[in-house]
């Protein structure tokens, strides 16, 4: 993986504003993969959350939902 202290910025706003856009996206599917694979290997809900710095109220909202209607 690389050093994220290293990686260049894009030097076009629209670049750099496109890069997050990328980045939130592919951020927010590891999460969703991440806490999929975290509750089928029989992790709570509290636990989820101490791993992601949120409450376990938040993590079960955010999460939940797309597990039931996968």
């Amino acid at each position: 993986m690389p050093d994220l202290h290293t990686l260049t910025l894009p030097e076009e706003p629209s670049d750099a504003l496109a890069a997050v856009v990328a980045l939130r996206a592919m951020a927010d599917q590891l999460e969703r993969k991440a806490v999929r694979q975290a509750i089928e290997d029989g992790w709570t809900w509290a636990q989820v959350a101490e791993a992601l710095g949120v409450s376990r109220q938040a993590a079960h909202k955010k999460h939940a939902g797309s597990l039931a209607r996968d």
